[in-house]
């Protein structure tokens, strides 16, 4: 998929830009790759298999639900896992210091999604949801918010497009969030609301950050402008980002997201691991706490924070944003926290 494209390319353009410096203690990374195909069990069986290979860490995954199944096994294994992409708060369900993140938890990322839709003076939202850890936990996320500050969040099922219109109207809401999958049912939904002359004014909204993706903008055209989404990027990228960007779009022949970001990242912060404590495992989990690097996105260290069991990095930037619908390729930052 595309998430999947974007974080490879980031770590590819990683690795070869610390071999390119020297590698770490005077060796080249070398990048496995597994494709674990957006299935739990497939991760845990890569993990498994990438430690009996003798890995030093591993790193990635986008899906929050994969990254859950990773780390569970990678912390059995004591093997480090350096979580790219996935923002679920509960990766672990015990605390663990073989694991550490690169993107935002989800309860930090949702929080300031919901506190946009209140400051646009949304008070009636509805999601439409599938069954999934994940998005139950993102509406979870955005009911106590909302309700905290007087507004209500209405639950639609991810049923017939047609049906998710008639049940916007009978609820009187003036936002409806795709918390769904692409690209159904996602497509198919937004279609029809952009259709439906009584939901003219109703905003669709897609936190997940679906729309920054080229599937989102090749399927849906000016159907997928305006509507807001969750990234993790600065207003203004610095000196590395910037040239990072630049490498990153030659290569993808598009726009980077955020998630191809996250990938280089992620290698730039275990290639500083590996030159400052060396190869062993053990002393690669140790130093989580002690990491503070220059990334393309601003400076990173990881931290404890309250109700998250690994390691996290606290805070990378989070943008509100959307495709501009006089020009769907160009992108309009709605807020920012």
């Amino acid at each position: 998929m595309g998430a999947g494209r974007q974080l490879l390319a980031g770590l590819e353009m990683a690795v070869r830009d610390v071999n390119l410096g020297g590698g770490a203690l005077g060796r080249p990374l070398s990048l496995i790759v597994r494709d674990t195909a957006a299935d739990p069990d497939t991760a845990a069986a890569a993990v498994s298999s990438l430690a009996d290979l003798g890995v030093v860490a591993v790193v990635g995954e986008y899906h929050s639900v994969v990254a859950r199944a990773a780390a569970a096994r990678a912390s059995a294994l004591e093997v480090p896992f350096l979580c790219s992409s996935a923002v679920l708060d509960s990766l672990t369900d015990t605390p663990t210091d073989w694991v550490a993140r690169i993107a935002p938890a989800q309860s930090h990322g949702w929080r300031i999604y919901a506190d946009y839709l209140l400051g646009a003076g949304h008070r009636r939202v509805a999601v439409v949801t599938q069954p999934s850890v994940y998005w139950a936990a993102g509406t979870r996320i955005l009911r106590d918010h909302l309700a905290a500050r007087g507004a209500t969040l209405v639950e639609l099922d991810a049923a017939e497009p047609a049906a998710v219109c008639d049940e916007v109207v009978a609820h009187g809401v003036t936002a409806l969030l795709l918390l769904v999958g692409l690209p159904e049912p996602a497509v198919g939904i937004v279609q029809a609301v952009r259709r439906d002359l009584r939901l003219a004014d109703v905003l669709i909204g897609a936190p997940a950050g679906q729309p920054e993706l080229a599937e989102w903008a090749s399927l849906l055209g000016d159907d997928g402008a305006g509507i807001p989404f969750l990234r993790y990027l600065p207003e203004q990228l610095g000196p590395l980002g910037a040239r990072v960007e630049t490498a990153l779009r030659e290569q993808l022949d598009e726009a980077p997201s955020f998630v191809a970001f996250e990938g280089y990242d992620t290698v730039t912060v275990l290639a500083d691991v590996l030159r400052t404590h060396g190869l062993d495992r053990t002393h690669i989990a140790q130093a989580w706490p002690r990491v503070d690097v220059e990334g393309t996105r601003g400076r990173i260290r990881f931290s404890r924070t309250p109700g998250i069991g690994l390691w996290q990095w606290a805070w990378p930037p989070v943008q509100v944003a959307d495709r501009d619908p006089a020009t769907p390729d160009r992108y309009r930052t709605l807020h920012t926290g």
